[in-house]
């Protein structure tokens, strides 16, 4: 199992820029939808549960 890091800094209400070691993103949510510059769309269907929709498997 490998070693992963990320650190979210929050830029506004509902944007926030994700650091990892794949680099810079930048999301932002709509209600219980998150879109990221990345492509990835995450649904929120309960506190703690999300279910991804979108962008590419690592």
């Amino acid at each position: 199992m490998g070693l992963i890091y990320r650190k979210r800094f929050t830029v506004g209400k509902n944007t926030a820029v994700n650091v990892s070691k794949s680099g810079l993103s930048v999301s932002e949510r709509v209600g219980p939808v998150t879109v990221n510059s990345r492509g990835r769309v995450t649904l929120r269907l309960a506190p703690g549960i999300t279910w991804r929709l979108g962008g590419k498997r690592r």
